[in-house]
């Protein structure tokens, strides 16, 4: 189909989905999950192409995705995979959608009788669990979705083949302007090296400062070992604003984290801003075990504030818009 961003798609009826898997629940390794039942029948808009995502089990850079698109804001509740808080995105195969407006009866096979699928929804809420699962300990199990099935759904992408860059704009994922300003960041990274780097920092950040730009996003924590904290006691709707980011840096050791979260690149655009609370973030399934982890600290994420993949090494204008996590002692509680 070649879906674009803005492109308004129908999710087709759960039986024709349920035709294109097989006995795992799966398309091209990459898995239907449960979750995405209800979306059937209904139309959407597509929110970018994914025809590239980010590797979060490896880390090893980007990865090639086949014929697959995210839409507008459906990310995962995880009702099927233990109550997960992640809210990632979910990949929407072509095959599983349809343009918006198209009567399925005018297309071909349509209104015949389809042959007996090897895939049922009794299948899809079996396949959210992994079969080496030793015990039927919910402490124990072990969860499979697609996050954790990236790898086997997808192929090994070089952050320099520039194929990609000319989908993302073909796509409508980004403009021109912002895949040169990427490369010009990439570029202006690599003079670091090899001139006078903290006078162009300071300079670099002065103007950022002057146009209201983000400030260099890379930096080193001013602690040494213990971080400190702060308790909100933050609720979903509530507003808050994320602090500077000299302050924030005070917060973070030397791998920039605190209490084990880190505060990354991609979070420094967002300080200063005004953001309302999504939810707080208590569960996640680690992407490489299966396994659930519970947060034992404060954690909340917050609405449209993800990823952009705009200066992420090795994995640049990644559409998958993960959600950021943040510590309360990085906020601060404002008025709406």
């Amino acid at each position: 189909m070649k879906l674009r961003a803005g492109d308004l798609v129908e999710v087709k009826s759960k039986d024709e989905i349920l035709a294109t898997l097989d006995e795992q629940g799966a398309l091209d390794q990459l898995p239907f999950m449960p979750e995405m039942l209800q979306y059937c029948g209904k139309q959407l808009k597509v929110f970018k192409r994914a025809h590239k995502t980010c590797d979060t089990i490896e880390y090893t850079g980007s990865r090639w995705m086949k014929n697959a698109v995210h839409l507008e804001g459906v990310r995962c509740d995880g009702s099927s995979h233990g109550g997960c808080q992640a809210g990632c995105l979910m990949f929407w195969k072509e095959s599983w959608l349809r343009q918006a407006g198209v009567n399925p009866e005018t297309l071909e096979f349509g209104g015949k009788e389809r042959s007996p699928h090897s895939c049922t929804q009794e299948a899809l809420a079996k396949a959210t669990r992994r079969s080496d699962n030793s015990s039927e300990s919910s402490q124990n199990e072990t969860f499979s979705c697609q996050t954790t099935e990236l790898l086997r759904a997808t192929s090994v992408l070089h952050w320099w083949d520039v194929r990609q860059y000319v989908e993302d704009v073909w796509s409508g994922n980004a403009t021109i302007g912002q895949v040169v300003k990427t490369f010009l960041f990439w570029i202006f990274t690599k003079t670091l090296r090899i001139t006078a780097h903290k006078l162009q920092l300071r300079t670099y950040n002065k103007i950022q400062s002057m146009r209201g730009g983000t400030p260099y996003p890379f930096f080193e924590g001013a602690l040494e070992q213990k971080t400190p904290s702060e308790t909100l006691s933050l609720k979903p709707g509530e507003y808050v604003q994320v602090k500077p980011l000299d302050e924030i840096i005070l917060t973070i050791n030397k791998r920039n984290r605190n209490r084990g979260l880190s505060f990354d690149c991609e979070m420094v655009k967002y300080c200063g801003g005004k953001f309302k609370v999504l939810q707080r973030v208590e569960q996640i399934i680690d992407e490489k075990t299966g396994r659930m982890m519970k947060l034992p600290n404060d954690c909340v994420s917050l609405d449209n504030v993800f990823c952009a993949g705009e200066y992420s090494r090795k994995r640049y204008l990644c559409p998958r818009s993960i959600y950021s996590f943040w510590r309360e002692i990085w906020l601060t509680r404002v008025e709406r």
